[in-house]
């Protein structure tokens, strides 16, 4: 077959690296001057390795994306360190996933963490051994099929407690999809985070562009075409084929799997059945943005990441999570640079998406003084900022009734993005999981 494929994130170079290994001609079109989509890295001057626009790491359960490294025959370069995740609580920062020193000879994860939240003090006892009940049958049970049936906001309250959910969960999901939607993400969603969930996070030797280059090396050895700086402006079927409109031109393919967000593929698309344009403008999702900053300095004690409270009040932050790199990689990758990420989750309409990097310093430069009274401007070196409009979706209940299929009603297109790798949240993994899925079921 000869196809196309709109997007050179890890789903659509996953289904290029698939395709052509069974000897289909595939040529992928990246409107971004670099390939990896949400994955993707920049580099500064300074650094030995590529540094993610967007924080990232791999779970040791994320067998998808290691069975891909494996096949590349770059294992080597895959490892699990052990960092310290925490949660921050009215002024004090609470570790959640870290290893206890005197059970360091226990090497399963779960029992230190589990061993963390009982000595989370700010709860009472009994809070404590609910929350623990709790993620404990999460992480056993794998009939995740009447959880979506149920929000997280009420399951949470009746098993864990009001206490515990107000403390715990309640601000993750404000956080993650916002005053306006977190009463409505169903419990499915919340068991795959936790089932999935390991202590060890995985990285990649280089960064995870490392990666995604070697997989645009070895689609285009495999006889792939990668085009960069190439954006599709509208897709048509005529001729028993499907024609893209380029900003340069046309291009005519059998079959074109578009990993675009549903909404692009909407207004490419014009020819889309109404029923079927209307359940692509229902799926919502939320944005993403991140404010890094390289220090010259720590800015935490060994914290990698730490879960923050969103909102306005003495003990809230403008953004949901701060996450110190180089306290989960070493910083002599980066020249010595401490790499800090200041990320939030919004709506995609939201202001902070057309502001300048430093403006959004200015706005979270308080937060950063909560974590440590000491900060001083004049510790950063450097500052970027990278924003993505698609980053989060939302599922609500009886999620999986509402996913559309892989195969569009237009003959020969395929569509396959981060709305359908529920219940699992986005990641590169699932990533990875729905490239070969779409490849598999093309074939």
């Amino acid at each position: 077959m000869d196809i196309g494929i709109i997007g050179a994130g890890i789903t659509g170079l996953t289904a290029a690296y698939e395709l052509t290994k069974q000897g289909h001609h595939v040529t992928v079109y990246e409107a971004r001057p670099y390939a990896g989509g949400l994955a993707a890295g920049f580099h500064d001057a300074r650094w030995e390795w590529y540094l993610d626009r967007f924080y990232h790491h791999w779970f040791a359960t994320d067998q998808d994306v290691i069975s891909l490294i494996e096949e590349l025959g770059v294992r080597d370069r895959l490892f699990f360190p052990w960092p310290t995740t925490s949660l921050y609580y009215r002024g004090k920062i609470y570790p959640l996933d870290s290893p206890i020193p005197w059970l360091a000879f226990v090497p399963i994860s779960q029992v230190h963490r589990a061993i963390r939240v009982l000595q989370f003090t700010p709860l009472p006892l009994i809070d404590r051994l609910r929350v623990g009940l709790a993620t404990f049958y999460l992480t056993l049970t794998r009939n995740w099929k009447p959880l979506e049936q149920v929000t997280v906001d009420e399951w949470m309250r009746r098993v864990a407690g009001q206490r515990a959910y107000d403390l715990w969960w309640k601000p993750l999901l404000i956080s993650k999809f916002g005053a306006e939607n977190y009463r409505d993400v169903n419990m499915a969603w919340m068991w795959a985070r936790a089932y999935k969930r390991s202590a060890r996070l995985g990285y990649f030797v280089g960064g995870f562009q490392a990666l995604v280059d070697l997989l645009v090396e070895q689609v285009r050895a495999q006889g792939g075409a990668v085009h960069l700086n190439t954006p599709v402006r509208g897709i048509q079927r005529a001729d028993e084929a499907l024609h893209l409109e380029l900003k340069t031109g046309h291009a005519a393919h059998q079959q074109i799997i578009a990993t675009c967000s549903p909404h692009i593929l909407r207004e490419c698309t014009p020819e889309l059945p109404p029923d079927y344009a209307t359940s692509l403008d229902a799926l919502k999702s939320m944005g993403a943005v991140a404010l890094i900053l390289a220090l010259d300095r720590p800015l935490t004690a060994g914290h990698y990441w730490i879960n923050l409270p969103k909102g306005e009040g003495d003990f809230s932050f403008p953004f949901m999570g701060l996450v110190e790199h180089t306290n989960y990689i070493g910083p002599e990758h980066y020249g010595g640079d401490h790499l800090i990420y200041c990320g939030d989750y919004l709506p995609p309409d939201h202001p902070y998406f057309g502001i300048e990097k430093e403006q959004l310093l200015e706005i979270y430069c308080p937060g950063l003084v909560k974590i440590n009274p000491d900060f001083e401007l004049d510790w950063v070196r450097a500052s970027w900022m990278f924003t993505e409009r698609y980053a989060q979706p939302v599922p609500t209940l009886d999620h999986s009734h509402h996913i559309p299929p892989l195969e569009t009603p237009i003959p020969g297109l395929w569509m396959a993005n981060m709305s359908q790798v529920y219940p699992w949240d986005r990641g590169t993994n699932y990533g990875v999981e729905l490239g070969r899925r779409v490849a598999r079921e093309m074939r």
